[in-house]
């Protein structure tokens, strides 16, 4: 049976989730990776049970409690992000205060992590105006391709091809139902090459006919913005100066390139 990425890493969440209740069952107290498991295996199951993002969310903060994991845990696993299939498409859900009751050590807890000094945030080369035409909330990871985000939204395709938001690794914006609001946006960086994401242009980015191909095939698919007679609100508006980029390969899973 062939599997793609996804269904592999669902297979792994689910199996390391079970292995996160069965010790649960024979009274252990969970540990980071196991918690962070059973409360995204939550997620998915229960959107798999055609429940709506918000009800999903809601089961998985109640999976857990405070005399559930071991110390320390609960200053760790602050917030779960997990991207689960719906009924209405695929969504990413964000479990903040994913366990309940927690009472957390502080930064002065043995293996507190004391952060070191910010690295410096590049300034956004384009502004854009993002409307979500959807009925649900989206939310767009800090490396993922601008270009290839939620059909839904309601942007100028055209001017954040190759564009990531301009915001800390790790972190994400999100677009209410029916709102809109400005991001800034950033050129990836690294070898600027996209595959996977949305599968609109799988390759290198500034390959020849690259971006025509893409926008192409994201008008094809329905991509609002993407067609040159339905323009998006707002238009891009650049910025002075060049944006600083960190070496290395951009990722859509959030991680530093």
């Amino acid at each position: 049976m062939r599997l793609t990425p996804t269904e592999r890493d669902r297979l792994l969440l689910r199996g390391a989730a079970e292995l996160a209740r069965a010790r649960r069952a024979r009274g252990l107290k969970l540990n980071v990776p196991e918690a962070t498991a059973l409360i995204a295996d939550t997620v998915c199951e229960a959107a798999r049970d055609g429940k709506r993002l918000a009800e999903a969310i809601e089961e998985a903060r109640s999976v857990l409690g405070a005399g559930d994991v071991l110390p320390g845990v609960a200053d760790v696993v602050t917030e779960v992000h997990v991207e689960a299939v719906f009924d209405d498409g695929s969504r990413l859900a964000v479990v903040s205060s994913p366990i309940r009751d927690a009472q957390p050590l502080g930064d002065d807890a043995p293996g507190a992590v004391v952060p070191g000094p910010g690295a410096p945030q590049p300034e956004p080369v384009v502004h854009l105006r993002v409307r979500n035409t959807a009925p649900v909330p989206v939310s767009v990871t800090s490396h993922f391709h601008f270009f290839e985000a939620n059909p839904r939204l309601d942007f100028d395709r055209a001017a954040a091809y190759g564009m990531r938001l301009c915001v800390p690794a790790g972190s994400s914006v999100r677009f209410d139902p029916h709102g809109e609001g400005e991001v800034g946006l950033v050129p990836i960086g690294g070898d600027r090459i996209a595959i996977g994401f949305a599968g609109l242009v799988d390759g290198p980015l500034d390959a020849p006919g690259a971006k025509a191909l893409a926008l192409a095939r994201a008008e094809a698919c329905g991509y609002l913005g993407a067609s040159a007679e339905d323009p998006a609100p707002g238009s891009p508006t650049p910025q002075a100066g060049r944006a600083g980029q960190a070496g290395g390969t951009d990722r859509a899973d959030g991680a530093q390139p």
